[in-house]
């Protein structure tokens, strides 16, 4: 208490001083209109400025959750799509009946951790096991491909991105469904490689690159990204295409975890024809 005594007893001119000043704006602002009306306004000026400071401040930490939600929705619209189901048509006698059944689920994730600069990168993200994600599960992002799930905890998996010296996608060129295969050779991060498409077809820049949907993870028809250049690999028949990527590496924040409901029954079918055919 003490202390307090001293610190007001050491100052009290400057609170008389403050005080005194207090009462002559409130005396003047009530005799006089026009001074009245100048306090008022400069007082609303000030305190709407601070409102709007607090205001812009509270919208940018809800800006987080607010992207949550957004980035939910879109994988609830996803699963939605007509890509994201597998029709069957069944005609007995005169009555065609076509029932459709979802192939296709989505599920929202962030990225946690990420890397873009290296030969071999890897993304992490906050879902696991526990959420239902599952190793060899296609990623994709609003803009397009991100790559494949390659391995889970309870609470976390990993990426293996498009950006990695080992991945390998199926895609086609949109215009004709020329199919070939996404690599990526290291360096620029904005860019990777299609081989496998032959010289006999022919390419123009900006053509759309979007996956083939033949290798049982990703959706036909996700955007890859446009083609840059194409130039014939001496001796191959093939081209060398190069690509610009349309996802986003290094501001990827939200991604979406493709789950195909027929990859396994896909994939046992395939291991049972390969074994049958030897």
């Amino acid at each position: 208490m003490r202390p307090l005594l001293d610190y007001l007893k050491r100052f009290n001119y400057v609170f008389l001083f403050l005080l005194l000043e207090v009462l002559a704006i409130v005396m003047i602002s009530k005799n006089s209109y026009y001074q009245s009306s100048r306090i008022v306004s400069w007082a609303n000026g000030i305190a709407g400025g601070w409102f709007s400071s607090v205001n812009s401040v509270s919208s940018y930490f809800g800006l987080r959750k607010e992207n949550e939600l957004l980035a939910a929705e879109n994988a609830r619209l996803h699963a939605q799509m007509a890509s994201s189901y597998i029709s069957y048509s069944d005609t007995v006698f005169t009555i065609r009946d076509t029932v459709y059944k979802q192939q296709y689920s989505y599920t929202e994730a962030r990225v946690i951790k990420s890397s873009w600069n290296k030969p071999d990168n890897y993304l992490m993200i906050n879902k696991g096991s526990a959420q239902g994600i599952q190793v060899d599960q296609a990623v994709v992002s609003p803009q397009g491909v991100v790559g494949v799930v390659v391995s889970t905890t309870r609470n976390f998996a990993t990426i293996m991105p498009v950006l990695h010296s080992n991945s390998r996608n199926s895609i086609k060129v949109r215009r004709g469904d020329l199919v070939g295969t996404l690599i990526w050779e290291g360096g620029d991060y904005r860019t990777a490689t299609v081989v496998d498409i032959p010289t006999m077809y022919e390419l123009f820049e900006n053509d759309t690159i979007v996956t083939s949907g033949l290798a049982n993870d990703f959706p036909e028809g996700i955007l890859v990204g446009y083609v840059e250049s194409a130039e014939p690999s001496e001796g191959s028949g093939f081209y060398k295409v190069k690509v610009s990527l349309a996802t986003d590496f290094v501001n990827l924040s939200h991604v979406y975890i493709v789950d195909n409901r027929f990859k396994a029954e896909q994939d046992a079918l395939m291991r049972k024809t390969e074994g049958d055919s030897k």
